[in-house]
């Protein structure tokens, strides 16, 4: 199928599990996971509709910015890990960023903002199933992580982010999703700009929708699985 076509039916997948759920409409939205992914597959999806789009690799972010700048209401997400010496390019280009989770990542990101922008849109990521081969801060850590970065003039926090490990069933993946989602919706009673839970891929989006995410990450039910270069 296109890229068109299989966007069409991602997006019906997510209205069908909104309404089991019983979500309100449209409360979740797609960012389309265009890592490897050529620029033709991107302006496909951006004629079909798609606006949002998840990079995990710096320089290809960039390039892919620069590339597609003439699509001028694109919105790029920076959703892989971030090194200290990459992170002024994410700063200049990307709208959001769903991997903070050190406080040097934070300030740096402020600092290295265009002033001339609106504040880069970022998301914390938590560790939520504690797996040592996995960025993310432990929930415990979260409070300090949230003072940190609302003290910071150049990047806005948005909500959180996290990647659990896989589970054997929807109930225990909704199970390992509700310590998140309780701290996400204590962070909004705190603070009603908070509106973004980025949880849910291809494998578990039923439990992430039924647990509260607004944002999945989908890119191979779009794309395909066969990597490309850009």
């Amino acid at each position: 199928m296109s890229v068109a076509e299989n966007l069409k039916h991602v997006r019906q997948e997510i209205v069908a599990l909104e309404q089991r759920f019983d979500r309100t409409s449209d409360s979740v939205r797609l960012l389309a996971v265009s890592k490897t992914k050529p620029l033709a597959d991107i302006e496909a999806a951006y004629a079909a509709g798609q606006r949002m789009f998840g990079e995990n690799y710096v320089q290809e972010a960039v390039d892919k910015h620069e590339h597609l700048s003439h699509l001028s209401d694109i919105e790029w997400h920076f959703i892989g890990p971030i090194q200290s010496n990459k992170s002024r390019q994410i700063a200049e280009t990307m709208a959001w960023v769903h991997t903070i989770d050190r406080e040097k990542i934070a300030h740096r990101l402020s600092e290295q903002r265009p002033v001339e922008r609106l504040p880069l849109n970022v998301l914390i990521q938590v560790n939520i199933s504690g797996e040592a081969s996995k960025s993310g801060i432990l929930l415990e850590q979260l409070d300090d992580m949230v003072s940190l970065i609302q003290q910071l003039p150049n990047i806005k926090l948005r909500g959180l982010m996290a990647i659990p490990a896989p589970q054997t069933s929807e109930a225990d993946q909704i199970q390992v999703y509700a310590p998140l989602y309780q701290a996400f919706k204590a962070l909004q009673q705190q603070d009603c700009d908070i509106d973004t839970l980025s949880i849910g891929m291809s494998g578990d989006m039923a439990a992430a929708i039924a647990s509260g995410s607004t944002m999945v990450r989908v890119g191979t039910a779009i794309f395909g699985a066969r990597n490309y270069t850009s």
